[in-house]
């Protein structure tokens, strides 16, 4: 059984006890939360499709760690200018752990 889901702009394939990592939630680590954008529920040979969401499906999960990723450089130059740019981000994410998927 798995199910595809929405958040934070990005599409996640997600299916029971599994770990994902999604863009921050602004929530803290032990808190459950309800995830209702389902695009696309499968169990075994049943599946459902959304258009785009499925009405009354949600996927229920628990916020295990709040972090943020590895650090990435922004380097910026222009030749024979002598213009240069460094800059670091470090994206924020929340660790989900997937508990149940309910579909309608």
């Amino acid at each position: 059984m798995y199910a595809i889901i929405e958040t934070g702009g990005k599409q996640y394939k997600v299916s029971l006890k599994q770990s994902v990592a999604v863009e921050d939630l602004g929530k803290k680590p032990g808190e459950i939360i309800e995830l209702d954008k389902v695009l696309f529920f499968a169990d075994g040979e049943k599946f459902v499709v959304g258009t785009p969401y499925i009405k009354n499906a949600k996927v229920i999960a628990k916020v295990t760690e709040q972090d943020k990723a590895r650090k990435i450089i922004v380097f910026k130059t222009k030749r024979k200018k002598n213009y240069r740019r460094k800059a670091g981000h470090r994206q924020s994410y929340s660790r989900l752990l997937i508990q149940d998927i309910k579909a309608a």
